[in-house]
C-alpha cells in the first residue's frame, strides 16, 4: 500500500480516528484543503510504541508536495489541537481552579477596569456649595437640624415639667456642633469638656461661641427621636433612636459626591459608653466597646459614600446569602452591580473558606505566589511571612504580575494596599 501524508482539520482526524476504532482497520485517504491543515503522522518504529501528536503546519503555498508516510494510525493516538490544560486543583465546595502562571506585566487594561466618570461634587453639590457653611449644610441640610432641635426640646420639657419654655435654636445647635469639631481638631477626646473653658488653660474660641451652661444643657437633652413613640418603633429597628437622622446623612452624602474608580468597604468601631443591644467588643480595636459600623469610602478623597450600624443577626438577609457578601452588595448599591455595571471586586478571603484548595493552608516558599483563576475571578496566594499567607481575590486582574523587589508582592497584593 501506498504510503502518503494526510491533510485534515481537527474534526476530519477525529472521526478518522473513531472509524478505525470501530473497524480496527487502516484508513484511505483524507485530504484537506483548508489554509492551516493537520498532519497526522506515526513513528517509524513498531505499533507499541507512542505516536506523535499532530503537529500545527502552515503550508508554504497552496499545492504541498506529497510525501511518504506510514498509513497505519493507531486507534489511541492522541489528537492535540492547543497546548495541555493547566493544571486544576478543586476546592472543598467543588470550585475548580486552574493554576495560572505570573505574568511579566499586566497587559492592556479591561474595560471595567476603565472610568471614563469624573470623580468629585455633583452638579447638585456644585450649585449649592458657595463657601464652608454651605458645603456642611450639603451633608447636614436643614431639616436633620430641625429634626434634632425639634426632639431635643421634646426631650428638655418631658423631663423638666417647670421648664417647660427651654428652646433652643438653629443657629445654637450648628454653634454646639462646631465646639465638637474643634474638640475633635484638637485631640481632646479623653480631655474633660469643662477644661476647654478654664480661664488658664482653656481655648478662646469655646467661651466666644457658646457658655458653659448653655453647651452643657444642649449636650443633656440632645436627642434625635421622640420618647413617647419610641417603644413601637423599637419592635422593628432597634437603631430607632437616630435612624431618621442617620439615613438623611447617608442620603445627602450620597448625593453629594461621585466617587473615583476605588471604593473601599471595612468596618469602623466607633467608641461609646451608652447602653444598647448591639454594642460590641472587639479587643483588637483601641477602644475594645463601641458601635459598630460597616462603611463604604472613596479610596481617595476618604469621602464616605454609604454606611450603616451592625445591629446582629440580621433576619431580612437571605439564608444563602453570606454576611460579608450582603454587606458589600448593601453598601455599593447605590453605585455598581458589579459585572452587570462593569465594576470589578478586589479583596482578601479566609483561608478556612470552602472555596480554597486544601493547600492553601499549607506553608510554601517565603514570598513566593501562586495564582489560580475560576471563571472571571482569580485568586493570588503570597507567603507574606513563614507561617502565613495572604489571599486576595480579584475580578480586575486577569494577569498577575510580580514585582522585581525583595518581597516580589504580586501586582494583586500592591493593589489591595493601596487602594483599602
Amino acid at each position: 500500500m501506498d504510503k502518503r501524508k494526510r491533510l485534515m482539520n481537527v474534526q476530519e482526524a477525529l472521526a478518522l480516528l473513531n472509524r478505525l476504532s470501530e473497524e480496527e482497520s487502516d484508513g484511505g485517504e483524507v485530504s484537506g484543503l483548508s489554509d492551516v491543515s493537520w498532519v497526522c503522522s506515526a513513528s517509524d518504529g513498531s505499533s507499541d510504541s507512542d505516536p506523535e501528536p499532530l503537529r500545527k503546519v502552515r503550508p508554504s503555498h497552496p499545492d504541498p508536495p506529497l510525501e511518504d508516510a506510514p498509513t497505519d494510525v493507531p486507534a489511541h493516538a492522541e489528537v492535540c489541537a492547543t497546548e495541555p490544560s493547566p493544571a486544576q486543583e478543586i476546592g472543598k465546595d467543588g470550585t475548580v481552579w486552574t493554576v495560572m502562571e505570573p505574568c511579566g506585566g499586566t497587559g492592556r487594561r479591561q474595560i471595567q477596569n476603565i472610568l471614563t466618570e469624573s470623580a468629585g461634587p455633583t452638579p447638585h453639590a456644585r450649585g449649592n456649595i458657595t463657601d464652608k457653611l454651605t458645603a456642611f449644610m450639603c451633608l447636614c441640610d436643614s431639616l436633620m437640624l430641625e429634626e434634632i432641635r425639634d426632639c431635643t426640646i421634646a426631650e428638655a420639657r418631658r423631663e423638666n415639667g417647670d421648664r417647660a419654655t427651654w428652646d433652643v435654636s438653629i443657629m445654637e445647635q450648628k454653634a454646639f456642633i462646631a465646639l465638637l469639631y474643634v474638640r475633635g481638631a484638637l485631640c481632646g477626646k479623653n480631655i474633660e469638656v469643662e477644661s476647654f473653658w478654664s480661664e488658664q488653660w482653656g481655648n478662646a474660641f469655646f467661651n466666644a461661641t457658646l457658655s458653659r451652661n448653655r453647651f452643657r444643657d444642649i449636650m443633656r437633652y440632645l436627642r434625635f427621636d421622640k420618647k413617647e413613640t419610641r417603644r413601637c418603633r423599637l419592635t422593628t429597628d432597634k437603631f430607632t433612636h437616630v435612624r431618621k437622622v442617620w439615613d438623611r446623612f447617608v442620603h445627602n452624602s450620597i448625593a453629594s459626591y461621585r466617587p473615583g474608580s476605588d471604593i473601599t468597604v471595612d468596618e469602623q468601631l466607633f467608641p461609646t459608653k451608652a447602653r444598647c443591644p448591639f454594642t460590641q467588643y472587639m479587643p483588637n480595636k483601641p477602644d475594645k466597646f463601641g458601635i459598630k459600623f460597616w462603611l463604604a469610602a472613596d479610596v481617595d478623597s476618604k469621602y464616605m459614600l454609604n454606611g450603616f450600624p451592625y445591629l446582629g443577626k440580621d433576619a431580612s438577609r437571605p439564608a444563602t446569602q453570606r454576611l460579608g457578601e450582603n454587606v458589600v452588595l448593601r453598601l455599593v448599591e447605590p453605585f455598581v452591580a458589579l459585572l452587570s455595571k462593569n465594576t470589578s471586586l478586589v479583596g482578601t478571603i479566609k483561608r478556612n473558606k470552602r472555596e480554597h484548595r486544601p493547600s492553601v493552608q499549607g506553608r510554601a516558599e517565603l514570598f513566593s505566589t501562586k495564582v489560580l483563576k475560576n471563571d472571571k475571578v482569580g485568586l493570588s496566594v503570597y507567603q507574606c511571612k513563614p507561617r502565613r499567607n495572604v489571599t486576595i481575590l480579584s475580578m480586575q486582574h486577569q494577569h498577575v504580575a510580580i514585582s522585581t523587589e525583595r518581597k516580589k508582592k504580586p501586582e494583586t497584593v500592591e493593589y489591595y494596599n493601596h487602594s483599602k
